[in-house]
């Protein structure tokens, strides 16, 4: 029997297993497997590599041959197969999605191997009645809409978080009353089903990361292997770097706060 945690070093899954290395979540975990997609934000490596000095049991970090990114590069100069992501296509101003393949091909997929790996079996081999995995997955409370069922009859999925009743804001607590660093957002920079506030916050704080989601972004425009049309990363099929992302504030209206006389508490 194995316990697994899949960790994607963000809010979530960092707490999952920090709780996990305290004894707050039992029974006592084998290991951690990230599936690294090449695509995450320098600052989701950064921590990994706290986690992985923090954490008393092994942190394997995995990947689907070259990863995502490698993947996306190669279709698009070479047609090869992908993954795809749920890129966005612009028809004469008729908005379609590609179907997402990636979360499976890059995430999903890679830990199960990695299991098997942890089992002992070689390619091809089957899974024995007697081996059993469960993998915890770092949903919160606020999430539930996003559990699933294991498809696999040897891997059960938990959601240590779910049954503690934690939010995500309650995670955030825990961090900071534990006394440990404020974990980033685990997501690809150039994540299509980002939302205008995650595109203007990377914009805004990770230069890095808005200059490879740019890079992307144009990488696609002629098609990938899956699809001939003009692909986007964001949702109104437009150039990410020509998207307004400025909010009320940066436009130059009173906040809140501007318009506060100080006496509200009074």
């Amino acid at each position: 029997m194995l316990n697994v945690i899949s960790l994607g070093a963000g809010v979530q899954s960092s707490v999952m297993a920090l709780m996990a290395a305290r004894g707050e979540l039992e029974p006592t975990v084998d290991a951690c497997i990230f599936a690294d997609t090449g695509g995450e934000p320098e600052s989701v490596y950064s921590f990994l590599s706290y986690l992985e000095e923090e954490l008393p049991f092994p942190v394997y970090r995995v990947k689907h041959k070259e990863g995502l990114t490698k993947a996306i590069e190669n279709s698009v100069e070479t047609g090869s197969r992908i993954g795809n992501p749920p890129l966005y296509t612009n028809n004469n101003g008729e908005i379609g999605i590609l179907s997402r393949v990636c979360t499976t091909e890059y995430k999903i997929n890679p830990i199960k191997k990695k299991v098997r790996e942890m089992f002992g079996l070689k390619r091809g081999q089957r899974v024995k009645e007697e081996m059993r995995c469960s993998q915890w997955i770092g949903i919160s409370l606020d999430e539930m809409t996003r559990m699933r069922v294991s498809k696999d009859k040897w891997m059960d999925f938990r959601y240590p978080l779910v049954e503690k009743k934690m939010r995500r804001g309650d995670c955030l607590e825990w961090m900071k009353k534990n006394g440990y660093p404020e974990p980033p957002r685990s997501a690809c920079v150039y994540c299509p089903y980002h939302d205008d506030t995650a595109w203007r916050k990377i914009k805004m704080k990770d230069k890095e990361g808005w200059d490879e989601a740019i890079r992307i972004d144009r990488l696609i425009r002629g098609g990938i292997s899956n699809s001939t049309s003009k692909l986007y990363l964001h949702q109104s099929g437009t150039p990410l770097e020509d998207v307004d992302f400025s909010n009320d504030i940066d436009r130059g209206q009173l906040s809140f706060l501007d318009e506060c006389d100080g006496y509200c508490g009074v």
